[in-house]
């Protein structure tokens, strides 16, 4: 019986990288070996809101991060590993940039192990030092973490100098690379992506620029009259986001500019597909499938002034647009994970609250942020937000809430979050020991986030819902 496509792919794909690794057997003043060590607290309230028994979840996460980068001239190659003991199976993933922000039916494990990240690059295509190819699995990423900012199976190319960046890529999923998980979400499978950007500096300091994402999902529902799965292919399509952009390098780890500003357009066309189905007996049953052209847009604008050396005050914007029975509906790129420093500090936040987890599909949000760092030792931020339904009568795409939204109403909620942390460039352990094991670098991490629901899920929800997470790092 022949191995399922999604396997043979896997299969070449991993052994396509194999093949080059006699290249790499001898070892080089360039090789690079380290490991992190990650050590987390969840705790996460009523997601449901109080609308199902249970629904609260704490535990703890250990998290083991081999890598090794080797370089030979002009090529690379880089490898990420893990092994993960959790003391639940259904804790959330401990990658931020990876996390689902939707109910997922698949059973993770509480122990196992994955294959994070295995690509090689060549930077030889152009006299550019900022210029790469990679082939391989690997972490995609854009600054606002809108569009892509997730590890998956691709071919990129980048360009990143004093004047110009720009991206050009293919990625599609194949497999997670877990031990446990041996099925991709419906919405992965079969779904192939371009993607692009370019931006200049037109003045110091201000870029302007166009991004660009095609997604074309092959994927097949059930015919009508069969059972459907948990793992079944529900929605499909063929989609194209166009978007512009302007910005004054508000992403930027190292900006001491006093004001900052970042806005966004983003179009979406195409055309989408969904199976209707029915229950019957207690099962889904197909009925057939639905077909939409698809005409939405977003934005996503943001200011941010700093008023003294070690503070900074601003305000932020998005809008994703919704309505026409569906057609009008916003949604992202399936590659995002809506973290970025738009508090102006190096820990990344939530755009869309650090419980709610919003993605921008038939939503307004507002937030107003604060946010403090001194001598790259603490940082910290607090958000306070606001969510809106932008039609009543559609639901609002993915988020950290599981709950259903019962009526018309608009008020999604607010929220309300705090992340802090303290970086020990010397390490957590006292410097007698740090010493012994050659620990340069280490972290501690507090993430917080409280939700009050508002009128759109109705009487029956909790009065406040909240995520909390504590991550102690140390990298060797």
């Amino acid at each position: 019986m022949p191995a399922p496509k999604y396997l043979q792919c896997r299969h070449a794909f991993l052994l396509s990288l194999l093949c080059a690794a006699p290249l790499w057997a001898a070892p080089s003043a360039d090789d690079r070996f380290g490991l992190d060590l990650r050590l987390s607290a969840r705790l996460e309230d009523d997601r449901d809101l109080g609308s199902r028994a249970g629904g609260d979840l704490h535990g703890l996460i250990l998290d083991v991060r081999p890598w090794a980068h080797f370089r030979r001239g002009n090529w690379n190659v880089f490898t990420l590993f893990q092994a993960v003991s959790a003391s639940s199976g259904a804790l959330p993933s401990a990658d931020f940039h990876d996390e689902t922000r939707r109910d997922d039916s698949r059973e993770a494990r509480r122990n196992y192990v994955a294959a994070r990240e295995f690509w090689i690059g060549y930077g030889g295509l152009t006299a550019y030092p900022g210029e790469e190819l990679r082939f391989g699995r690997q972490r995609l990423r854009s600054d606002d973490g809108m569009w892509r900012d997730t590890t998956v199976e691709a071919l990129s190319w980048r360009l990143d100098t004093t004047l110009l960046r720009a991206s050009l890529g293919v990625a599609e999923r194949f497999s997670e690379y877990r031990s446990d998980i041996h099925e991709l979400a419906p919405e992965d499978k079969d779904r192939l992506h371009l993607f692009g950007s370019i931006a200049r500096q037109w003045t110091p300091g201000h870029w302007a620029g166009f991004d660009f994402h095609h997604s074309r999902d092959r994927g097949d529902f059930r015919r009508p009259g069969e059972i459907v799965d948990d793992l079944d292919k529900t929605r499909s399509g063929t989609l194209t986001w166009l978007g512009l952009r302007a910005d004054s390098n508000a992403f930027a780890l190292r900006n001491d500019r006093p004001l900052n500003y970042w806005a966004s357009a983003i179009w979406l066309g195409g055309e989408r597909e969904r199976l209707t189905s029915t229950t019957a007996g207690g099962q889904r049953i197909a009925t057939g499938k639905r077909r939409d052209d698809v005409r939405a847009w977003g934005v996503d604008l943001g200011l941010r002034w700093r008023f003294a050396q070690d503070w900074q005050t601003g305000i932020a914007y998005a809008r994703g647009s919704g309505g026409g029975q569906g057609r009008n509906d916003f949604q992202q790129t399936g590659l995002e994970s809506n973290r970025s420093r738009f508090t102006g500090v190096r820990t990344p936040a939530h755009r869309f609250g650090e419980a709610f987890r919003g993605e921008l599909a038939n939503l307004q949000s507002l937030a107003l942020f604060a946010a403090w760092q001194t001598g790259g030792v603490y940082d910290a931020s607090i958000v306070f937000h606001h969510f809106r339904r932008v039609d009543g009568s559609q639901p609002i795409g993915g988020s950290g809430i599981s709950a259903a939204m019962p009526g018309n109403g608009k008020d999604v909620g607010q929220e309300a979050d705090v992340i802090a942390t303290r970086y020990f460039e010397r390490g957590l352990l006292p410097a007698s020991l740090a010493e012994l094991i050659d620990e340069p670098s280490a972290l501690l991490r507090f993430r917080g986030g409280v939700f009050w629901p508002g009128g759109a899920y109705g009487r029956e929800a909790d009065a406040t819902m909240y995520r909390v997470s504590v991550d102690a790092v140390w990298r060797f």
